[in-house]
């Protein structure tokens, strides 16, 4: 009996497989933000920039560091929290992970240390699939689907991320956790 495949949906994240051969998603973990007929929209939660916020942003007196979101619009600003309704305008994306909001009133909490680097991930960029591309992208087996919370996303290491997601899945997936980058150095 073949193993019943969990949907993408919003809150969902799309692990990439080993053998995925996309430069822009290579051991990526993105977090889908968005997911309709017309496509789909996420951020990738494990590429580290060596940029900070206060190198993008003027008039932010802390260091957060700043992740790839993705390929596409490399030029904007996205968010994710655990902060919930503290931040007006936050999108729920469950299990404690909430998307966007008032950026004005994050700064000023920023500011004044009321949010830390573990409560908030800041990205430049964005991942985008057209209507029905990532569809076409899960049939040929370059993602896994699963669900995630807050805890994994905010306290684990970006380094070790990719791992760390697959280990807790558990069974054929933590197996597929200790896959080399490059099967020909094994």
């Amino acid at each position: 009996m073949k193993e019943e495949r969990i949907r993408p949906t919003k809150g969902k994240v799309l692990i990439a497989e080993p053998f995925l051969g996309d430069k822009n998603f290579e051991r990526s973990v993105v977090l889908l933000c968005e997911y309709n007929n017309l496509g789909a929209f996420g951020l990738v939660l494990n590429q580290l920039t060596n940029l900070k916020l206060d190198d993008v942003i003027e008039n932010i007196y802390a260091e957060l560091p700043l992740y790839l979101g993705g390929p596409v619009e490399q030029n904007t600003l996205h968010f994710i929290h655990r902060l919930g309704d503290e931040i007006e305008g936050s999108v729920e994306l469950g299990n404690g992970i909430y998307w966007s909001g008032d950026f004005e009133q994050v700064k000023t909490l920023i500011n004044i240390s009321k949010i830390s680097e573990n409560d908030i991930r800041l990205f430049v960029g964005y991942s985008g699939w057209g209507a029905g591309q990532l569809e076409g992208e899960l049939m040929q087996d370059s993602w896994i689907v699963s669900d995630i919370d807050a805890g994994l996303i905010f306290e684990t290491p970006s380094n070790n991320f990719w791992r760390e997601v697959l280990k807790r899945m558990g069974g054929q997936y933590k197996v597929l956790s200790n896959y080399p980058t490059d099967p020909r150095l094994n």
